[in-house]
């Protein structure tokens, strides 16, 4: 027996807009963006213009810190489409890209859960990675400092949600963005 997420949920999660797309049906909590992945540059100023500046430009097949780039004007936004484009498509082999509002310095939260094939998940709590470098994770610290009782209750719930809502079966980390603000938004899987 082959122990983990079934080729079909590896293809979905590894897809963000696709990802998104099912955490959003779930009812969890998504950073405000483009619904799919971009057309074209003026699509990319429209929405950033709708969400407000400062925004990410995302690959949607990205991870690792590539493929991303933060934008706090239009000019950016400009400058920086086809750059994406150009890193997605030759770390990933796709040119789709999709863009998110910027969260400005956020708690990084990851979240790690147990799945079964039957629907069964728990969650093993959380850890603190906001302490980064160009997107990549230096120090995680568990359990997170940044988190009263409540939100490590509340976000273990999402974790146990998001990963039941990808039928997800296997070990996996749920990853979240935590605003000043105190709200949490589902990042990936």
């Amino acid at each position: 027996t082959f122990i983990g997420p079934s080729a079909e949920v590896i293809q979905r999660m590894g897809d963000k807009t696709e990802a998104r797309d099912a955490m959003r049906a779930a009812g969890l909590p998504v950073t405000p963006g483009s619904d799919g992945n971009l057309e074209n540059v003026e699509q990319a100023l429209t929405l950033a213009e709708q969400f407000g500046y400062p925004v990410m430009l995302k690959a949607t097949s990205g991870g690792g810190g590539r493929g991303i780039r933060r934008c706090d004007t239009p000019e950016e936004l400009q400058r920086n489409y086809d750059r994406v484009i150009s890193e997605a498509t030759k770390a990933f082999g796709r040119a789709d890209i999709f863009l998110e509002k910027c969260i400005v310095d956020p708690t990084h939260i990851e979240v790690q859960v147990l799945a079964d094939k039957h629907g069964n998940a728990i969650h093993l709590y959380e850890r603190d990675c906001s302490i980064q470098r160009r997107n990549q994770k230096l120090i995680e610290i568990a359990p997170s400092p940044q988190l009263d009782e409540a939100q490590r209750q509340y976000i273990g719930g999402l974790a146990v949600l998001s990963a039941t809502a990808g039928d997800y079966s296997n070990s996996g980390t749920a990853e979240f963005l935590l605003e000043a603000a105190g709200r949490f938004y589902f990042m990936e899987m």
